[in-house]
């Protein structure tokens, strides 16, 4: 197989670009190191089946030869960055994935979009399954990613019905592991570095929301099968595992062995109250389910994010790269 897959060099597409290697695919890797940079895939540069475009979705998105299959990640992912990136996550959202699209059909490659468990909002059923519609504020500041992602998802839909394009879409819950940036924003990135640097851990509110932990090794397994089946989606990928912040908290002080105590300050506007994945479809329609233990898995990512803390940022390539062309400077990483 001959795989595209934007967004590569971000957290989960850099552990995808990996694990389609590893089963003998060549892959193309798109970014344009808004979100993420060359530091997550600089050990494949030298791969032979492994080639490297740097360049922004929103322009365009052209690839020389046959292409089997597109996974489209493109995207700011974290609320740290898609609110202070709201423009280009929307052009991200919406252009990019147009493009992407349009190359799907063009090389008539099966496509799959990553959309989020976002697309259900703040939801008033628990867990969610597919056929909830979502509570979605559209004016809020989180809509710019909510709403960039259902967009997306009714492009990919309409791609599917009107281009007989082989589309189909995931919802991606909260996902953790190696590679992930301490300055990230979300929950676990921000608690392990706060508690190796003995601060406090910042939970918001009273620390009673929720959310589900899925392994980045587990979450890609179910992408790879995901494109591999006849089935358009939406399907749920995530874990049943759900925990609340403030026990997360402590277990992450826990794991550390830190002194760090735990500091509530006020929670951000529209974020969820819980979230937890029904994932009976992707258990009876692809068999999959996550695997790996969440305490291993938290320990893998503790290790990855003190490495991180631990050395100087990279030096990265990408900073002798010129810009890719672009009004927005928009997000072609995830």
């Amino acid at each position: 197989m001959r795989a595209v897959v934007t967004g590569g060099a971000g957290f989960i597409g850099s552990h995808l670009c990996e694990r389609l290697l590893a089963s003998g695919s060549d892959v193309v890797c798109v970014d344009n190191f808004l979100t993420s940079g060359l530091h997550n895939i600089d050990h494949l540069m030298e791969h032979p089946r492994f080639r490297f475009q740097y360049l922004d979705v929103c322009q365009g998105l052209h690839v020389d030869g046959s292409i089997d299959a597109l996974f489209h990640l493109a995207s700011p992912a974290s609320p740290a960055d898609y609110l202070r990136l709201p423009l280009e996550t929307l052009r991200v959202g919406s252009t990019g994935t147009w493009h992407a699209l349009d190359l799907a059909a063009e090389k008539d490659a099966r496509f799959l979009l990553t959309s989020t468990s976002e697309s259900y909002g703040d939801p008033q059923i628990h867990p969610q399954s597919e056929d909830y519609w979502g509570n979605v504020n559209p004016v809020g500041p989180r809509s710019v990613y909510d709403e960039a992602k259902r967009f997306g998802e009714a492009l990919t839909m309409a791609y599917r019905r009107s281009h007989g394009v082989d589309a189909k879409l995931v919802r991606i819950f909260n996902t953790f592991g190696p590679r992930m940036r301490p300055d990230d924003g979300r929950a676990i990135p921000t608690f392990v570095r706060q508690a190796l640097e003995g601060q406090p851990l910042t939970v918001t509110g009273d620390g009673t929301q929720t959310r589900s932990l899925c392994y980045v090794d587990d979450l890609v397994g179910g992408l790879v099968q995901m494109m591999a089946s006849p089935h358009g989606g939406p399907i749920n990928l995530g874990t049943p595992h759900e925990v609340s912040m403030l026990d997360l908290a402590r277990w992450i002080i826990e794991l550390t062995d830190s002194g760090s105590q735990i500091q509530l300050v006020p929670r951000p506007q529209d974020d969820p109250e819980k979230r937890r994945p029904d994932i009976t479809l992707a258990r009876e329609l692809l068999g999959w389910e996550p695997t790996t233990d969440v305490e291993q898995g938290l320990r893998e990512t503790i290790t990855s994010l003190s490495n991180r803390l631990n050395q100087d940022a990279p030096a990265g390539r990408e900073a002798a790269l010129p810009a890719p062309e672009s009004a927005l400077t928009a997000g072609a990483a995830s």
